[in-house]
């Protein structure tokens, strides 16, 4: 059997995604059933995580299997190595890998040697399990996808790029406001729209934070300037002032609606201190949501998808 990668949401089809969604949230439900005894994940990561190193580590326990962690220094990915004996190695010792890489094209040249399947845990373009947690999220939360409105405030970066063509597959609507210079790929946007096109949503992009949260189900936000970025915070600071997520924004939204981050949060930036503690969040539920999405997202590709899954 042909081996399957993860490395963009569009890597899956809405249906595909809604199955992932609803096994996640029968192996929430269950006591730790160990589906993946025997096997290994090996994390090949260039720069540091909290919740992809924790929720992929403690996710494999949970199922009965392991992980193994090497960071950049340890393997010397494509500078004491090569990607392509690295990845033909890893795949003699373990079941799957997970990547954190500073460029996609890393992620893409695992996963073009490896002989196991290869997870993006984060690129520069995109994060496709954070992606998949906030669907869960949302889901839950709401109880669809199908015609939900999500708003993203700030950088169209990596986050975004992948909540977006994941939201346009499932037919969760999708509105964008970002500032001159930082705002979606053209690559990206004509494949969103191509599948926006299939799922009957809508996808909006504009420079006013209002416009793009009013009446919105989810305000989501993300940080400024993120890792790799950092000599350039000061110009993000003067750039992006005025897309800072504050209670009088979040008011435009639709009543209940979600608030949503991925973190690491900048309190105080892009969303206003304390506003995270607000009863809309939900923030500490996505991260949450990184470890049950991502064990579903295993299961499927090493394990026995028998296991009955929530309707």
């Amino acid at each position: 059997m042909q081996k399957r990668d993860f490395l963009s949401i569009a890597d899956l089809s809405a249906d595909d995604i809604l199955k992932l969604i609803k096994l996640a949230v029968s192996l929430k439900q269950q006591d730790r059933p160990p589906l993946l005894a025997g096997k290994t994940l090996a994390l090949i990561f260039e720069h540091p995580s909290l919740r992809t190193r924790v929720s992929f580590e403690v996710g494999m326990q949970q199922l009965g299997g392991r992980a193994i962690y090497l960071s950049q220094s340890e393997v010397g990915l494509g500078q004491r190595e090569s990607v392509s004996d690295v990845a033909r190695v890893l795949s003699r010792y373990v079941d799957v890998i997970v990547t954190r890489t500073f460029y996609h094209r890393q992620a893409q040249l695992i996963a073009e040697h490896a002989t196991v399947p290869v997870i993006n845990g984060l690129s520069d373009e995109e994060h496709p399990c954070q992606a998949l947690a906030d669907l869960l999220t949302i889901y839950e939360k709401k109880g669809r996808l199908k015609g939900v409105t999500i708003a993203f405030v700030g950088d169209a970066n990596n986050v975004a790029n992948s909540l977006l063509l994941g939201a346009s597959l499932v037919g969760a609507n999708f509105q964008i406001a970002s500032p001159p210079g930082y705002q979606l790929k053209e690559g990206v946007l004509k494949q969103a729209q191509g599948f926006a096109a299939e799922s009957g949503c809508e996808i909006l992009c504009t420079e006013r934070p209002q416009a793009a949260v009013r009446g919105a189900d989810v305000v989501y936000t993300d940080v400024w300037t993120s890792m790799g970025q950092e000599a350039e915070a000061e110009r993000r600071r003067a750039d992006f002032a005025g897309y800072q997520v504050t209670a009088q924004l979040l008011a435009l939204a639709r009543e209940g609606a979600l608030l949503m981050h991925p973190l690491p949060a900048h309190h105080g930036e892009e969303v206003a201190s304390g506003l995270i503690d607000c009863p809309q969040s939900v923030v500490f539920d996505q991260a949450e949501n990184r470890m049950h999405a991502q064990k579903a997202l295993l299961v499927d590709l090493l394990g026995d998808t028998r296991i009955e899954a929530t309707p």
